[in-house]
């Protein structure tokens, strides 16, 4: 062929990529972040769960695409919400437990609130043009003895409704020093309704810019307490009823985009921090061995749904893109147009492909989790064969668990054997030693 006439098929082919590539990359998105707080995938009826039905949060998932490993980057509270922040493992921070007294942080070698100098991903998108919000539970600093953490704005929030376990605690919903009480304004079964009302609210006032929101609910965390007359047990019957209030707003939420316009240019995301407690019986674990403040599968291993029509495919289930909390800061950039700072190492690797229907199943580097420095100082389960050792290491599919000491290491393949039943270690001991080492490693590498 003629090479001009190549050159000139070059170029038309390359126009029509232009033309038909997905209209976020000249018009960033909304982000809308949901997270909920101590939720398994048996709270879920996309997820297989029978607990409880959640027609609203099952229709995101079928107007959207579903997850099946996603890994919070930790266990507990406070480090996994240090992991979607600074897109870094988040004792990289000195964070390895739920934030408490100053006492107690110290008893688990970690600091009484997040460094405003560590990566911080609405600082970036804010300046990427982004309006910032945080509405809800933040829990990395503020309540007890800990005063005077930095504030919201140190982040790069414009917004924020705090509960009682942050730097600026909103009125309506912290009478007391506690996480709730029945003084509250705002009562603790109508917490989820007042935090969608200022997201919709913010998305409403910032029509001229794209929009990123922490929707981080308290629910369906203990104590749960669906009304005024309901008793305080944790009991099957309650944790039912706070998951269908909490489903029908994750419900009036999507109505709420599409009232505004705004449907096809969110993305909503719906992801759970850490694996729940009580499991009742692996129920909400959905057979997963472990629970919250466990590493194994239980513990880490969570819900996340994506949907953002047009851009994100509908009905879609991803059973092999590997995905972290951690890998929401470069992701979410990737999709708002906004550049990542040069000065900062990643954890994170960018998923973005796969939020757009391409899988990716492989990383470029292992993920790594750790969580009980000591026996005194931190929570662990109580049930058998729940607890884990305290450091572990996927790669591809291999999982390997191990003591700091190097005692006590357990293999698994969790292609074929995602409920860690059957420790590989002696099997394959060359796979076996080589992760050991380098857990090890990086655990020695940790503050």
């Amino acid at each position: 062929m003629n090479p001009l006439l190549c050159l000139a098929a070059l170029a038309a082919s390359c126009l029509a990529e232009i033309d038909t590539a997905p209209s976020a990359a000249a018009s960033p998105p909304n982000i809308v972040f949901i997270y909920a707080d101590d939720l398994g995938p048996g709270d879920l009826g996309c997820y297989g769960g029978k607990i409880v039905p959640t027609p609203n949060i099952d229709r995101m998932a079928k107007e959207g695409t579903r997850f099946t490993q996603y890994y919070s980057a930790s266990p507990i509270c406070s480090p996994s919400r240090c992991g979607v922040i600074t897109g870094n493992f988040p004792a990289r921070w000195k964070i390895t437990s739920y934030l408490q007294t100053k006492a107690g942080n110290r008893a688990c070698e970690q600091a009484d609130f997040l460094d405003p100098k560590a990566p911080s991903l609405p600082r970036e998108l804010k300046r990427a043009g982004y309006a910032t919000a945080h509405f809800g539970k933040w829990h990395l600093g503020g309540g007890r003895d800990v005063a005077a953490p930095p504030k919201f704005a140190a982040y790069g929030y414009d917004e924020h409704a705090g509960t009682w376990e942050s730097p600026e605690p909103h009125p309506d919903i912290t009478a007391s020093n506690w996480i709730w009480s029945p003084k509250d304004k705002v009562k603790r079964w109508d917490r989820t309704a007042f935090f969608v009302d200022k997201t919709l609210d913010f998305l409403e006032r910032n029509q001229g810019k794209p929009c990123l929101i922490n929707l981080w609910l308290d629910d369906p965390h203990t104590p749960w307490i669906p009304s005024a007359t309901a008793n305080q047990e944790d009991s099957v019957g309650n944790l039912r009823e706070v998951m269908v209030e909490n489903d029908r707003q994750v419900g009036r939420l999507l109505n709420g985009l599409k009232s505004l316009n705004l449907d096809e240019k969110t993305l909503v995301i719906f992801v759970s921090d850490n694996g729940p407690l009580p499991t009742f019986n692996s129920g909400r674990t959905m057979g997963l061995r472990g629970s919250k403040m466990s590493l194994y599968e239980g513990g880490i291993r969570l819900p996340f749904i994506a949907r953002w029509p047009g851009v994100v495919p509908a009905g879609r289930v991803d059973e092999t893109t590997l995905i972290s909390a951690v890998d929401l800061f470069p992701t979410f950039c990737r999709l708002a147009n906004a550049p990542l700072p040069l000065e900062v190492t990643f954890d994170g690797e960018d998923r973005s492909q796969a939020l757009r229907g391409e899988p990716q199943p492989t990383r470029k580097n292992p993920l790594f989790w750790e969580y009980g420095r000591n026996e005194k100082s931190f929570a662990y389960p109580k049930r058998k064969g729940d607890r884990s050792p305290n450091v572990a290491v996927r790669d591809a599919n291999w999982k390997l668990l191990v003591n700091a000491d190097g005692t006590g290491e357990e293999l698994y393949d969790l292609e074929a054997d995602p409920k860690e039943t059957t420790n590989l270690a002696a099997q394959h001991s060359e796979v076996s030693k080589t992760l050991k080492e380098r857990a090890l490693a990086w655990r020695r590498s940790l503050p």
